[in-house]
């Protein structure tokens, strides 16, 4: 992945940052922080969660941290694997109950 710089302060041409701030505000926004401390540590939650935690559906519904690590096309294997043999149990169960 290269990173492509765009004209300065023109966020229009640096979309993908941009909505990432503005998401990143709006959950900061919803909360109270006391101390500077509260407000470090929910920033830290939220890209903990952001990367690691919250599937992307333009990845393919895995974390971006998977696609980042290569772990992407294992764990879609893996569903795939998964869809295949419960596609096969409905259809066994469903025989049986037809019968």
């Amino acid at each position: 992945m290269s990173h492509v710089r765009g004209a300065p302060f023109h966020p229009q041409t640096q979309g993908k940052i941009e909505r990432w701030h503005q998401t990143l505000k709006n959950r900061i926004l919803l909360e109270n922080y006391y101390l500077p401390g509260d407000l470090e540590a929910q920033i830290e939650a939220f890209i903990e969660h952001y990367n690691h935690q919250r599937y992307h559906e333009s990845l393919g519904n895995v974390t971006p941290a998977d696609a980042y690590f290569s772990r992407d096309r294992q764990i879609l294997a893996q569903r795939a694997a998964i869809k295949k043999q419960t596609i096969e149990h409905r259809r066994l169960q469903h025989r049986k109950l037809a019968a």
